[in-house]
């Protein structure tokens, strides 16, 4: 799970952790473009020596270029990181943007709630925390069955 309790059940304050799936490190990035352009290249290699060979290496050139480009974009998108604080008095969610950009929310445990909307969210089963006028999501990036883990995990973190 790409979540993680940094501190022992009953240990104050309780901290959680929460990343997006990192499922492709960065050998398996260049195996993959290696990979690929090793593919583009099988029939560009017929035309070794003809003028048609520097009409298409561009478009193949391209082709690599594109495709690293966007694992790069996923790569940067993955970099969201939320830590929930669980005080005895105090509940704090803080989410680092991939830009770096920080967002907090604070609120009173005691006045916190915690929402499992199943089909009225956004995603299926999507948890959020109300409390202080505002409900701020956690977790969105999770799958459905992390989100559901998730939300019972939470639920037994506010009853200690």
């Amino acid at each position: 799970m790409p979540y993680q309790w940094t501190s022992e059940p009953g240990e104050v304050p309780q901290t959680l952790r929460l990343w997006p799936h990192q499922s492709l490190p960065a050998r398996g990035m260049a195996a993959f473009i290696l990979a690929t352009f090793a593919m583009i290249l099988i029939p560009v290699v017929t035309l070794l020596g003809s003028p048609v060979l520097w009409g298409l290496l561009p478009f193949a050139l391209l082709a690599v270029w594109g495709m690293y480009h966007a694992l790069q974009r996923n790569h940067h998108a993955r970099r969201i990181v939320e830590v929930l604080t669980l005080d005895t008095e105090a509940a704090q969610l803080v989410r680092t943007e991939p830009s770096g950009a920080v967002k907090e929310w604070d609120c009173n445990r005691y006045w916190t709630t915690i929402k499992k909307y199943e089909k009225d969210g956004p995603i299926p089963h999507y948890v959020t925390l109300q409390g202080m006028g505002r409900e701020v999501e956690i977790g969105a990036f999770l799958s459905e069955e992390e989100r559901v883990a998730l939300y019972d995990e939470l639920q037994r973190a506010w009853r200690r």
